[in-house]
């Protein structure tokens, strides 16, 4: 199995809906933050990779057919060229709205680790987007990078733009494959993924 995608787009851009459409699609797992959570053995491979010390791709994403969610969408420029014939997946969504999710929930998660964890995080945002997780101007700031240089870098014909509004069609069109019949998972809200939080008893 190799990836069929690679998701370019922040966390809280309806990448939880992405995991379990594209799971539904491609019937094999895709990998998410939540795949760290249940696989602590990766939290090392990140910090490394966060440090500039990549690790193997192929076997790190072994068994999974796509990619969203940090921490693998801050490594997408190296993940695409793993894995040419992917399809980029960018998943956008308005900034104002993203900085509102974000402040509210993956922000001060973030914070509330400590160990292996918070170094392995602290060090992908730093690196990757930036280290000012309470400051909006920066944050914006690096939303606002991040997209523009998405953009300039993703190949026409590998790049799929998609908002949580657009459902099913973007995502069957770029795979060739049909379009459910049943309504696109929407998961994940700010009150859910505090209701997760708040139920996760035995969290890193």
């Amino acid at each position: 199995m190799t990836l069929r995608i690679v998701g370019a787009g922040l966390g809280r851009t309806g990448t939880l809906s992405l995991k379990i459409a594209l799971e539904r699609l491609l019937g094999a797992p895709c990998y998410h933050m939540a795949e760290v959570f249940a696989r602590p053995e990766h939290v090392p491979l990140w910090h490394a990779a966060a440090r500039g010390e990549m690790p193997d791709w192929q076997r790190l994403f072994s068994g999974h057919a796509a990619a969203v969610d940090w921490p693998a969408a801050a490594f997408w420029p190296e993940i695409s060229e793993a894995f040419p014939e992917a399809i980029v997946l960018l998943s956008v969504r308005d900034p104002e709205s993203w900085w509102r999710s974000a402040s509210s929930t993956i922000f001060p998660s973030s914070r509330s680790v400590s160990g292996p964890w918070r170094e392995m995080i602290d060090a992908v945002f730093e690196q990757r987007f930036t280290g000012r997780l309470e400051d909006r101007s920066a944050c914006l700031e690096a939303f606002e990078r991040w997209y523009a240089d998405a953009r300039a870098r993703i190949p026409k014909p590998r790049l799929l733009e998609w908002r949580a509004s657009d459902g099913w069609e973007p995502l069957c069109r770029a795979l060739r494959v049909p379009i459910p019949d049943e309504p696109f998972p929407r998961t994940n809200t700010t009150e859910e993924f505090h209701a997760m939080l708040a139920a996760r008893t035995n969290g890193p």
